[in-house]
């Protein structure tokens, strides 16, 4: 049975954490040779390389990367720990360990999230976002107390888990009023609308938008969302019931990242009419139209059954004033 020696962990931890032996050892106040020689001996007694050569520096194995997930939450832990007895007569911090699907837009996930650092009761947060299996998989060994995703776990996860549907927005579609003119003027010129539209063969805003919509997104660039996105099907689905074709020039599994380019106005985009306002304020582009028939939903998954933590319950409040439109 292997021993863990926790003294030789920590000088992994910390080799892992600072990405070479010379600077960790300025941490410890070790020299490198004592601590080379304790990470052989790490490996040694767990059986497992954790680190390799590569070039003149050093990588974390595969079980490295494990090891090091698990040394730096001991470690963390272990810090709160000294912390709290240090300090004996301060009120406690609770960790609050929330997973957010990269999926889910992150203005929602923000506005969600924040009344949870203004209960009375004093929580630490720890945002982790990435893939939704990666996160529910975290969940289900209790490194997570909920996961925030845009739709509802997976069934062939076979995971003991409970999802709670929060709330859906219809879609919109944005883009910058030039790109928007571009297309718009497509449209005009096709003889489509009559020259009362314009001002001089100007773009003079909603009122040709308007009209032009959902026709002028045919060839035009658009920015599709991933796989990942639980209305991408939809979406999809959409344009062919509207016989429009556009030209999908990039597909983004980040929703943020996709929101960034629709700025620059390389393409239409879709995004949720509950964050219109912001998304047209802080990316600088206008709404295009809403689509009525596809929707982006948020739900939480947590372990219980029924809501009771007061940061979860905060968190549905959040959320409710998000699709009602008081955000």
């Amino acid at each position: 049975m292997h021993q863990l020696n926790y003294k030789h962990l920590r000088y992994f931890w910390m080799v892992a954490k600072t990405g070479s032996i010379a600077r960790a050892s300025e941490q410890l106040f070790l020299s490198p040779q004592s601590i080379s020689g304790q990470l052989g001996e790490l490996e040694n007694s767990l059986g497992v390389q954790l680190l390799k050569k590569v070039g003149r520096g050093l990588e974390l194995t595969d079980m490295g990367r494990r090891i090091f997930s698990y040394a730096d939450e001991m470690f963390a832990l272990g810090d709160e720990l000294l912390a709290l007895t240090n300090n004996p007569h301060n009120k406690s911090i609770t960790p609050f360990r929330i997973g957010i699907s990269d999926t889910v837009a992150k203005s929602v996930a923000y506005q969600v999230i924040l009344p949870v650092l203004q209960l009375n009761d004093s929580y630490k947060l720890f945002c982790n976002e990435g893939k939704l299996a990666e996160l529910i998989a975290e969940l289900s060994v209790n490194k997570l107390d909920l996961v925030i995703a845009d739709r509802p776990m997976p069934t062939q996860l076979h995971i003991k888990a409970h999802n709670h549907w929060l709330g859906e927005s219809k879609l919109a579609i944005f883009a910058t009023k030039s790109l928007i003119a571009t297309y718009a003027d497509k449209i005009f010129n096709s003889k489509t609308f009559t020259e009362e539209t314009f001002t001089g063969n100007t773009f003079t805003g909603k009122a040709l938008t308007n009209k032009a919509f959902p026709q002028l997104l045919n060839n035009a660039p658009f920015l599709m969302p991933g796989s990942d996105f639980a209305y991408q099907k939809k979406l999809i689905a959409w344009f062919e019931s509207q016989k429009i074709y556009p030209n999908i020039v990039a597909e983004f599994a980040d929703s943020a990242l996709l929101k960034y380019f629709g700025q620059t106005g390389a393409g239409f985009f879709a995004a949720p009419t509950s964050i219109a306002n912001y998304i047209c304020k802080q990316y600088a582009v206008e709404k295009v139209g809403d689509i009525d028939t596809v929707v982006d939903q948020l739900f939480i998954i947590t372990t219980e059954r029924r809501l009771q933590h007061p940061a979860i319950m905060a968190i549905v409040d959040a959320t409710a004033k998000i699709f009602s439109g008081k955000l």
